[in-house]
Order: C-alpha cells, then sequence, then structure tokens
C-alpha cells in the first residue's frame, strides 16, 4: 500500500510538469509555419497576378492586395496593380465617393507603414494617392509627417514625402526652419534636420546678387560666384553659432560639422570661359572652362578676325565626353602671317558669354588671355571684415576646443577647412601638422586625408606661382598621392612632381598643352595615360618608378617633339630587347636613358 502510493506521487510529479521542448523540435515547428504561411502568400499572390492578367479591376482584388500588402508592403508590383484598380473604380463612383474611397486607401496605407516604416512602395502610393484624392487633406499629411519623424528621425523616405506635403500645402520656408530649429533643440544628432536646414536657408536668406553696372552686360571677367544656393552673410554668421553651439555640446557628433563644413564651402562656379590659349606654330586653340563641359553640344563657336571658322573641338584626352578643356586646330595659313594682329573671339553661345585674345605681329608665337585662380576666387572667397572676424573668432574656439579634444577628427578638420577660409598661404605649415595629426587619430581615413592634403598643396602651389607670375610648377617631396585643378595648369610649361607618392599621371594631365618638360622621378607611376598628344612636350624624366611593360609607354607616342627620355630603375628595363623596341616605339627618342 505504502509503495503503491509512492509510485502513484511520482507518476503524478511527471505529469504535472511542463515538457520542455528541444530545439530541434522548436525549430521544425517553425519551419513548417513558415511553410504554411508562404504557401498562402504564394497561392493569394498568383491569385492576384492572375486576376490582373485577366484585367480584373474589382472589389475583391483590393481585397486581395490588401492581404499581401499587409504583411509584406515591399511589393511594388501590387501596389502598381492597386493603382489600375483605383483608377477603374474611381470612374465608376461619383466624387463623395471617391473621396471615401482614396481616404480609405490612405488608413490602409497607415497601417502597412506600421509594418514598414521606410517601405517604398507605401510612400509613393500614398503620395500618389493624394494627387488623386477631391479634397487632399495636407494638414493630415503634415501630423503624420510628424508623428512618423519622431519615431526615427533619419526616416529618409518620411522626409522626401514632407517635401511633397509642404509644397502641396502651402506652408511657408519660414515655418519648415522654425520647425528644424524645434528637432535641432531637441537632438542636436539629428544629420537630417541639419541637412532639411542647409536646403531652406538659401530660400529664406539668399545672399543677394550684385548689382550690374548700368546699360553694361555681364563681363566675362566677373566673379564667378553664383549668388544663389547660398546665405547672406548676416544669417551665415548666426548659422556658424548654432552649429558653434552643437559641436562644443558633443564635440564626437559628426552631425553638426558636416552642416558646419556646408557652411563653410563655397557657392559653385558660374560656368563661364576662364581661359583661351592660341598657338601659331601648332595653329591650335585651347579653351579652358569653369568646370567640365560637353563642347560639342554647348554652341561654341570661334571667330578669327571677324570670320566664323569651321572647326572641330575634341577633348585634351578621348576618354572625356566632358572636360574642361577643350581643343581645335586652324585652318592652314589663318595666323600665320606674322606681320598682322590677328583677334581671336570664342563665343560660348548656349552661357551668353564669350573671351577673347589677340595674337600680336611679330615673332611672337602664342598668346592667351585668362583669369587667373586668384581673380576668380577658385581656391578661397574674399571675406568681409565681419564675417573675418567671426571666422577667426570661430577658429579661436576650435582650437580651445583641440585643447580639450586633442584627438577630435572632426575639430582638427574644421580647424584646417576654417584656416583656407581665412588665408591658406598663411596657414599652410600649421595645417599639415593637423593633416599629420589626422592621420594618426583617424587611421582607417588617412588615405582619404592624404588626398585632401595634396589637393590643399596642390592649391597653394598654383597660387604662389601665379603670385610669382611663372609658369613653372614645382611640388617636389611633398607625399603627393593624388593630382587635381590639372585644367588650371593649361599654360605651365614645366613641372617637377619628383619624390612623391603618385601611382598615375591620369587622362587629366593631357590638359596641360603648353607643358615642354616634366620631371616625375622617384614616385610608384605606373599608367602614363595623361601624357597624350601633348605638343610641346620635349623631355620626361621617370626615374625610379614602377612602369613595368613596353604597352605603359605607348601613349608617349603621341607626343611628337620628345626627345630625352630617362626610365632608370624602372622594371621595364629587364624586357628582352628593350632598347631596340623603343626606338621603333618612339623613333624621335635621341636621348634615352634605362
Amino acid at each position: 500500500m505504502y509503495v503503491t502510493g509512492i509510485c502513484l506521487f511520482l507518476c503524478s510529479c511527471q505529469h504535472g510538469r511542463v515538457k520542455i521542448k528541444s530545439t530541434a523540435q522548436q525549430e521544425e515547428e517553425k519551419r513548417k509555419e513558415r511553410e504554411k504561411k508562404l504557401k498562402a502568400f504564394v497561392s493569394a499572390r498568383d491569385a492576384v497576378l492572375k486576376k490582373r492578367s485577366a484585367g480584373e479591376h474589382d472589389e475583391e482584388a483590393l481585397q486581395l492586395t490588401r492581404q499581401l500588402l499587409s504583411s509584406n508592403p515591399d511589393f511594388a508590383t501590387l501596389w502598381n496593380y492597386r493603382r489600375e484598380v483605383l483608377l477603374h473604380l474611381e470612374t465608376l463612383r461619383e466624387k463623395d465617393e471617391v473621396q471615401k474611397l482614396y481616404e480609405s486607401e490612405l488608413h490602409f496605407i497607415e497601417a502597412c507603414l506600421k509594418v514598414n516604416p521606410k517601405s517604398y512602395g507605401c510612400w509613393h502610393h500614398r503620395s500618389w494617392v493624394n494627387t488623386r484624392l477631391p479634397q487632399p487633406d495636407w494638414t493630415r499629411e503634415l501630423g503624420l509627417c510628424d508623428r512618423c519623424l519622431s519615431l526615427d528621425e533619419r526616416n529618409f523616405h518620411c522626409w522626401d514625402y514632407r517635401r511633397v506635403v509642404v509644397k502641396e500645402s502651402g506652408v511657408s520656408v519660414e515655418q519648415e526652419l522654425q520647425f528644424t530649429d524645434r528637432l535641432i533643440g531637441s537632438n542636436f544628432s539629428n544629420y537630417s534636420s541639419w541637412h532639411y536646414r542647409s536646403t531652406l536657408l538659401p530660400q529664406l536668406h539668399p545672399q543677394p546678387a550684385p548689382d550690374p553696372a548700368p546699360n553694361t552686360s555681364p563681363s566675362p571677367t566677373a566673379s564667378p560666384q553664383i549668388h544663389s544656393h547660398r546665405v547672406c552673410e548676416e544669417q551665415l554668421l548666426k548659422e556658424y553659432e548654432l552649429a558653434h553651439n552643437a559641436f562644443f555640446t558633443d564635440p564626437n557628433d559628426q552631425s553638426a560639422w558636416f552642416y558646419y563644413r556646408w557652411l563653410l564651402g563655397r557657392a559653385e562656379r558660374e560656368e563661364m570661359i576662364s581661359c583661351v590659349y592660341v598657338s601659331r606654330e601648332k595653329r591650335r586653340v585651347s579653351v579652358a572652362f569653369s568646370k567640365p563641359v560637353h563642347a560639342q553640344s554647348e554652341g561654341l563657336m570661334l571667330v578669327l578676325d571677324g570670320q566664323p571658322q569651321q572647326v572641330q573641338w575634341r577633348s585634351a584626352h578621348p576618354r572625356f565626353r566632358h572636360s574642361p578643356v577643350w581643343l581645335c586646330d586652324l585652318p592652314p595659313g589663318s595666323v600665320s602671317d606674322i606681320s598682322n594682329e590677328h583677334n581671336l573671339t570664342v563665343h560660348w553661345t548656349e552661357k551668353h558669354t564669350h573671351r577673347d585674345c589677340a595674337l600680336y605681329t611679330g615673332e611672337m608665337s602664342e598668346s592667351w588671355c585668362r583669369d587667373s585662380a586668384t581673380d576668380q576666387e577658385l581656391f578661397r572667397s574674399e571675406l568681409s571684415v565681419e564675417k573675418s572676424s567671426v571666422l577667426q573668432a570661430e577658429l579661436q574656439s576650435c582650437n580651445q576646443l583641440l585643447e580639450l579634444e586633442p584627438q577630435n577628427k572632426w575639430c582638427l578638420l574644421t580647424i584646417i577647412l576654417l584656416m583656407r577660409a581665412l588665408d591658406p598661404l598663411g596657414h599652410e605649415k600649421e595645417t599639415l601638422a593637423h593633416f599629420q595629426t589626422l592621420k594618426e587619430v583617424d587611421p582607417m581615413r588617412s588615405t582619404y586625408y592624404s588626398d585632401l592634403c595634396s589637393k590643399f598643396l596642390i592649391e597653394n602651389t598654383i597660387l604662389k606661382m601665379e603670385y610669382a607670375e611663372v609658369r613653372v610648377f614645382s611640388l617636389s617631396n611633398k607625399n603627393l598621392t593624388t593630382l587635381c585643378h590639372l585644367d588650371q595648369l593649361l599654360l605651365v610649361t614645366h613641372i617637377n612632381l619628383s619624390s612623391n607618392q603618385l601611382l598615375r599621371l591620369p587622362p587629366q594631365f593631357a590638359m596641360l598643352q603648353c607643358l615642354e618638360v616634366l620631371e616625375a622621378d622617384d614616385n610608384a607611376i605606373e599608367s602614363l595615360e595623361g601624357l597624350y598628344h601633348l605638343p610641346k612636350l620635349e623631355e620626361v624624366s621617370l626615374r625610379n618608378n614602377q612602369i613595368c611593360k613596353l604597352s605603359d609607354l605607348e601613349s608617349l607616342a603621341s607626343c611628337t617633339k620628345l626627345t630625352r627620355l630617362d626610365l632608370r630603375g624602372n622594371p621595364v628595363h629587364k624586357t628582352a630587347n628593350i632598347e631596340s623596341e623603343l626606338n621603333q616605339l618612339l623613333p624621335l627618342v635621341t636621348a634615352l636613358s634605362l
């Protein structure tokens, strides 16, 4: 009796205990559940697609697509079909019923957004529905945007939709700017709000355009700053303070730093002809523009001594459809008469601008007319006394922050930009030191910093060259990793790029139409693609680089004046019969060093 009682107790305990399923059992049940849902989804999908193929646009189609989109709002085909159905039903109903139909659709979309707030299909469909509503409620839509952005302030789908709503509802730019004030005030890290603010400010506080002189047309030498898309100075100074407060509150948050960098940026340059160069010897005209253009479709016309010329424009390198430098050959004998002055005008009819150039009498073989980089404010804008003093104060503040946060990359980079805005040449030494620190504190982006440092060094050297009024460009032993602004070197005759870290001479190098001597020793150059049809190039020194194959030198064959070539210390010298091969490839080279 006693034993029996114990057995019964043990049995009852075992049966009363919750049985724990093994992991394998759980996974199998989940798999079966997924298969069941998938079969139901596929079956419903096939039914919908069959109805669409049959051209059926009825209430059942709306119901079927509703079921599918409620679980997967990113099925674009179903949204497309749903629009087809709605358009058909719209033709069958009165205006009041159409209003109810589309309002119901908006409620459905809102439910789908709860499943996926970043669904492309949902937001696009909602925008479409509001265009079909007889009486859209934009206030409601603005409220929806507010709710969605309060849940996820970086929902760029919602930001895009908000811009549509604002445009349609007539919300003022000033109200939207106040909206960004609220969001930024509650969270300095709201990058989307900072960005939206950058699109609103130029509309509300645009930088005024300069007043043109009476009875005059725009001059081709006028300042190339575009005043649209820029902010007036008074507001700009307030924005500096706003960003300043943000990054002093949280120095490591990148949002305000990016906005501040935008504030320090400059307007896009005006589309203009920045230089015209004429070579009597080569009968060639080179035209430089302020930005890459497609001259063959831009209405470029050449007039010589009052007569329009039939010329063929080509870019400096065949790889470029759009280029800042374009070339053409003058008709034979058109400028050979040295006893007469020749006047040449390049008209850019598309932009209603032109540039004149005169080839004077005598033995002068070339002439040019250009704006210098300093005239164009190419690398920095002239600052008013007020703005300069504010930027100087900002620089001091950032230096104070750097003392507290010596490894803050955003602060370091901003200090560099401020220095360049104030005085790029005067702050060059400090800028280089800050770049070195940046590479140490942020090694992952060291290549970016090296390229940016190279860009700034090239800009500074162009300014120094123009202040000295010479045509020699020297940047040896500067750790350059990239080349830029090559269109600004159109008139340069001698370049020294030795002892850097260059890997190639890019196609843009072909814009150096006046280049006679190139020194590029002690780099790691593998490609000479940019040494292409340089009509004046006579001497090239490429000692101690990484030129490996004879084919790497083929572009030099297009430089018909090349007579001196130094290739010592390159792997190509190990190629069998290299000297005879080079003599065949470059028969005009009389001084070859291997």
